[in-house]
Order: C-alpha cells, then structure tokens, then sequence
C-alpha cells in the first residue's frame, strides 16, 4: 500500500479523527455511490448504525453531528466549523435531510442514527453501517465502514487487507518500506537520508514545489489553530465545564521579563502552551491538522513552535525536513501497528504523535539516521500502554493535558537520541511490534470506550 504523508497531515475538524473526520467522509462516501449508481433519486431513506467505540464514546466526538454533515456532502477539510451548529438545528427541527445538497429526505436521528453500544462489528471496533431504502421500504444500497484511525476509511470487504480509501493500492513507489529496517536499508544503499527517501516517494504524486508548497499549508494551518487557541477563552462544550486556559498561561508568559524567560523552565511553559491551544481548539470543533490524529492534533505543532521559535537558526527547509521525517514514522506505525486509540489505547495516538515529533525534530536539528529512528524509539518505548480512558466520551480529559506531555516527551527524546552515537539496544521495529502486542492484550475499557479507567473513576458532575 503507497501512502503518502499528506494522508497522515490533513487538514479537518475536532474534535476526533477517528469519531468525527472518518464517519464524515464515510458518510460522504455512501452518499457518493448512491448518487454514481443513481440510486440517490430513489431513496426516501437513510439508517445509520453505529458499533462499538463510535456508539460508546459517539455523543462526545461529536459522531452524530459528523455524520449529517457527510450525508449533507460536506468534508472535514471543507465544512465551515462555523456554519455546523445552525444546520444541525435544521436538521433537528425540521427533522430532514438534504442529501449531497441534491435531495431532502426524512430524517430523524432517534429512527434515522442508532448508537449499538452493546454490539461491535468484526474487524475493528469503530463501526457503521449505511443503509439506503426506496420508497417501498426495499434496500437499495449497504455498506459497512471501519474508522481505522486518522481519519482513514475501510470498507468491510477491503478490511481483510487493511487498505483503505486514502490509500493506493498500485501506486508504485521507487523506495517502497512497512518496517524501518526497510527504511534505513534504503538510506544505506542509496546513501541518502530518510528526508530524501520520502521526498523521492512523496514526488511519484507532487512537484517538489507542490510538496513544499503543501507542507507549508499544512504548518500554517497548524500555527492559525494555535493562534485562534490563544485567542479564546471560555469553557469547553460537553457538559464537563472545563475552562480554556491557553490565554490566561499566554498572557502570563508574555508579561514575563527577559530575565524571567530565561529560566530553563519557560521553554516547558511555552510548549505545553502551543499543545494546549491546539487541543483546546479541536475539543471546540474548530479546524486542525490531524497529526496522525485529532486527539493528539497538539504535539506535532507544538514541537515545530519550539523548533521555529526556540532552537538556533530553524529554517523553512527544516520545517519541511521535519514534516518528512515525521510523516516516514507515521507511516511505520499506520503499517506495523495502528494509529486508533479504539485498538491500541492513547499510545495509537499521542504516542504515535510523540515518536513522530520526536524523529522529526531530531532530522531538523541535523541528526543523522540512526539518530532520528533512536528517537522515534524514544519517543514510543515510553509511551507504551498508554490507555484511552476520556471522561464522559469527550476529547478533554486527560486528552488535552496528555498532548502537552506528549511534547514535552518528544523533544526529550531527541535531546536524548542526539546526544548520542545512533547506536541503540532497541529498535524502532521491536517498539512498534511491542506497540501492536500491547494493543492487542490490552482490555477494551481502556481503548477509547469510555467504561474504564479515568473516565470510570472521575464523577461527571
């Protein structure tokens, strides 16, 4: 399977890639066939069934509001955040649905959207089920859909060989790679860095320019998240009343004296800072890059803060550097293991996000190789077990916290990769093996369910 870095970096919405961005463009999807096969004029009905995690944790990501914005024809990098809560009063009162824009039909979400929190499909544990019917009350189209993770989609019949809609199954690469041993087997023989490795690969589909050009949207996106973060203030939707505290810590900082910034403690203060602006953001629904994904959308962004605004010389090439980087582990992970918190706990995601950020930053700074793959090892090794426990279903806490550690962790982790010789006695292959065992042993209450953990132990009210 070819995939690029640009399906891990894609731009959305909060506040969960696996919740909200994928049930969206599975929504979409369905809606799409019907209207290729011209079956969308036929139907006079449409029933949603939701599985496992998404109908567990499904209210507090916000997968019902998802979904009707996919029927509606909307994608995660295009709807307006803005324009959601008025439409989906319409949609409520008026208890209908304009399907692809095209076509009203009936809709109420009590008939119409049914949370299964008792039943769970085969082969993944987030997931719906899409049925059309004509007027008659007859089927006319099914399908059955898998939130596999950052936003990625699988149909049923395509789940047996874990591809997806976001990812090229012929799509012929000249440096192929699913392990990094494979990855550094290319860098030693072709005697090139994993930078040019991936840029080679990511140009089978863009110009370099387009590739820079891309990688630079997606950093502006990410820097306008932060910047909206810090802007805001308020308390969080959802009903845990959590206070947004990114602009009470920026306003403290910010009044702090040159002396007072130079305690070695600020640069801690400024990354959690940018983490916490970001996730802030996606708990509100507002727009972000999933980096791999939405819930741990803050440690990517808050990494490459520190590098642009805190390390000696950063440069626009090092940005660029470090998205490739990055987006080279991501792809170790989505291949070896996973990057759904519904399979692998919070280290398939801010885990992942960690050891991303971790090898990136690494390849910024001049590190070589075996350096960067020694801190996306980092970066893992001490986030394994990680679980996925979120209070009432909500994407706050502890997941917005959590990715202020996540960042703080990766850039330990490349202080700790680069002041060293490359040479290590783990590799990055046996922590992501350890990853997927872990995953797979650990008990499903603590995999983004909501029936165990924090979330099981912390009074909702």
């Amino acid at each position: 399977m070819a995939i690029s870095i640009f399906n891990l970096f894609s731009i959305g919405i909060g506040p969960s890639s696996s919740h909200t961005v994928g049930p969206m463009r599975a929504a979409l999807m369905f809606v799409k066939e019907l209207k290729e096969n011209q079956q969308l004029s036929l139907t006079e009905q449409i029933v949603v069934e939701l599985y496992g995690s998404l109908a567990l944790t499904g209210k507090g990501h916000c997968t019902d509001i998802a979904v009707l914005m996919g029927l509606e024809g909307e994608t995660p990098e295009g709807v307006d955040p803005g324009s959601i809560d008025v439409r989906l009063e319409a949609i409520r009162r008026e208890q209908r649905i304009h399907l692809l824009k095209h076509k009203w039909i009936p809709f109420a979400e009590e008939r119409n959207l049914k949370f299964h929190m008792d039943k769970q499909l085969p082969t993944h544990p987030n997931g719906m089920r899409f049925t059309a019917y004509d007027a008659a009350g007859n089927e006319i189209n099914q399908h059955v859909y898998y939130s596999v993770g950052g936003g990625f989609i699988v149909k049923h019949e395509e789940a047996a060989s874990k591809s997806s809609v976001l990812e090229e199954k012929n799509h012929p690469l000249p440096y192929p790679f699913k392990t990094a041993g494979e990855l550094l087997e290319h860098c030693s023989r072709e005697n090139k860095s994993i930078r040019d490795i991936v840029l080679a690969n990511e140009m089978t589909w863009r110009s370099n320019e387009e590739i820079t050009q891309g990688v630079l949207k997606i950093w502006d996106v990410m820097k306008e998240c932060v910047e909206r973060g810090i802007e805001k203030e308020g308390v969080l939707p959802g009903g845990l009343k959590v206070r947004r505290r990114a602009r009470d810590i920026y306003l403290k900082l910010a009044s702090k004296s040159p002396e007072a910034s130079r305690d070695p403690v600020s640069f801690l203060e400024w990354v959690s800072l940018w983490a916490l602006a970001v996730n802030e953001e996606n708990a509100n629904g507002g727009r972000v890059v999933t980096a791999p994904t939405n819930g741990a959308a803050g440690v990517i962004p808050a990494v490459l803060h520190y590098y642009t605004r805190l390390t000696d010389h950063p440069t626009e090439d090092g940005i660029v550097t470090f998205f490739l980087v990055a987006g080279a582990i991501g792809i170790l992970y989505k291949e070896g293991a996973s990057i759904s918190a519904a399979e692998m706990g919070c280290m398939g995601e801010v885990g992942v996000a960690c050891s991303m950020a971790a090898a990136g930053l690494a390849a910024a700074l001049g590190g070589s190789d075996m350096q960067v793959e020694n801190a996306a090892e980092i970066g893992m090794e001490h986030n394994l077990g990680l679980t996925c426990d979120p209070v009432m279903g909500l994407v706050q806490i502890p997941c917005i916290e959590r990715n202020t550690m996540g960042a703080i962790k990766a850039i330990n982790a490349s202080v700790l990769a680069l002041n060293g010789d490359g040479i290590h006695r783990v590799s990055l292959d046996h922590v992501i093996a350890t990853m997927r065992e872990t995953g797979h042993n650990m008990k499903h209450i603590y995999k983004e369910t909501s029936l165990g953990g924090l979330a099981a132990n912390v009074p909702e009210c």
